[in-house]
């Protein structure tokens, strides 16, 4: 049995983890382009904007980290409790499935 928890839907669009972990990758490495593309600016206010945007940039990359980790070890821990406690599990999702099934066919 494999769990697989890649995609979630929003509105009509299906959204990947992956597919957002490649745009801010792409927004950092814009970024770290956008920094090497002014380093000719010699502008007290480049210079400050450019430290600042680089620390933000750093600051950035450390966070996308440490969620991408959370998030899979989260993953991981659900999929290990549900192998260790398979019957509690299909009960559990079973009685969620009857009461939002009488909820909804409730008139």
């Amino acid at each position: 049995m494999e769990t697989n928890f890649e995609t979630f839907k929003v509105g009509e669009d299906d959204v990947t983890k992956d597919k957002l972990m490649q745009d801010l990758k792409a927004v950092a490495h814009d970024t770290e382009e956008l920094i090497k593309a002014t380093a000719g600016q010699v502008g007290d206010k480049a210079k400050e904007a450019r430290a600042r945007l680089s620390t933000t940039l750093d600051e950035f990359k450390k966070t996308c980290h440490d969620y991408q980790e959370k998030a899979c070890a989260s993953a991981k821990a659900t999929d290990q409790m549900i192998r260790e406690h398979p019957y509690q599990s299909m009960f559990v999702a079973f009685s969620a499935g009857l009461v939002i099934g009488l909820l909804v066919n409730r008139r």
